[in-house]
């Protein structure tokens, strides 16, 4: 086993993004040393992280290798072009930009710096995504028809003094959640014809969109992508239907309630493994018979991301995540929005 030489971070941002998803596992796994954390938060940082008050301090710091722009979405173009410049590799936590043009120069920029940038499409490694994966490449339903994905939460009310909660670009469930369902759809079906979309503020005094419903437009199959505020009673995550059977996975991956509670990703038995009563439900037919079973999930792993993140700049692996991806993620977003202004499906072109 070769040597581990651990990579130097510096952390932008100490929110929820930075402090749930990113710190425990900068912190858990020995390839990396979080070195530097941005934030005026008062909240303790883990190991022997520094705590400073700008970004300038964590870019300026030549020991770092590596930042992660964990600040809010509006600053994450700003926030990478000056770390890529200041000769640093980049995560990017999702979504990538506000819009595909920030992202088309930031993914130049990166080339011309010969630095790493990827983005933190953490979901593509969640238990009932893997798990949805697992069973379509199984051949199990036969040709998939239709594909149904929800990302709801319930909260009537609205959070006093959060920016996703106002009216300015990147705010919303749209960009929130909505990102990672379309990052998850093109991992499946690839890059649809084309993007119609109904965008909705629906709470009562909200500003920014609280309701999506997209569909991406494919020749064989229907993909159909959701996403609430007002989701009191929760609709499976997934549903697959196929010609040969359906595939129905309820209950979303545990990873986000463990990292939130404190748990250790490197140091919790059974991480990211589901209980019994989150294994999704599969009818098929098969030799003239009608089956159900219940399939055991897949375990999620969010930590996947970061060992494949230091092969890629230790190693030269390829990355997980490449950032012409992410910014086609970004690209439909900005097509959904002009779908629904214009309440017409919208062509999909890079």
């Amino acid at each position: 086993m070769s040597e581990v030489l651990p990579i130097a971070v510096g952390l932008i941002g100490y929110g929820n993004a930075g402090r749930i998803y990113h710190a425990p596992f900068l912190t858990a796994l020995p390839q990396f040393r979080l070195r530097k954390v941005s934030t005026r938060r008062a909240a303790p940082l883990p190991g022997d992280a520094v705590r400073v008050d700008s970004a300038e301090e964590v870019l300026a710091d030549e020991a770092i290798e590596l930042v992660i722009i964990a600040a809010p979405n509006h600053r994450h173009a700003d926030l990478a072009r000056a770390a890529l410049r200041a000769g640093k590799h980049v995560v990017v936590d999702k979504p990538f930009t506000l819009n595909a043009a920030e992202a088309d120069e930031l993914i130049a920029l990166a080339q011309e710096q010969q630095r790493l940038l990827t983005v933190y499409h953490n979901r593509r490694l969640t238990s009932d995504f893997r798990t949805v994966q697992q069973v379509m490449n199984s051949g199990l339903l036969g040709r998939v028809v239709e594909y149904e994905a929800h990302f709801d939460r319930y909260r009537p009310g609205i959070l006093a003094g959060s920016w996703k909660e106002e009216d300015v670009p990147g705010s919303g469930i749209l960009y929130d959640m909505g990102a990672h369902l379309i990052d998850q759809a093109v991992q499946l079906f690839g890059y649809p014809q084309a993007v119609a979309a109904d965008l909705r503020v629906q709470r009562r005094h909200g500003a920014a969109i609280d309701s999506f419903d997209l569909g991406l437009r494919y020749p064989d199959v229907k993909v159909t992508l959701k996403g609430s505020m007002l989701a009191g009673d929760a609709f499976p995550q997934f549903t697959v239907l196929g010609e040969q059977g359906s595939f129905i996975k309820r209950g979303r991956d545990i990873q986000e309630d463990a990292l939130r509670s404190g748990a250790s990703p490197t140091e919790t038995i059974g991480w990211g493994r589901e209980p019994e009563a989150y294994w999704g439900s599969l009818t098929t037919a098969h030799a003239g018979l009608d089956l159900t079973a219940v399939i055991k999930s897949e375990p999620g792993d969010y930590g996947l991301f970061y060992r494949n993140l230091y092969a890629a700049i230790r190693e030269g692996a390829e990355l997980l995540v490449k950032p012409r991806e992410a910014r086609n993620v970004i690209r439909i977003l900005e097509l959904a929005q002009q779908s629904s202004r214009e309440q017409r499906p919208v062509p999909f072109a890079e």
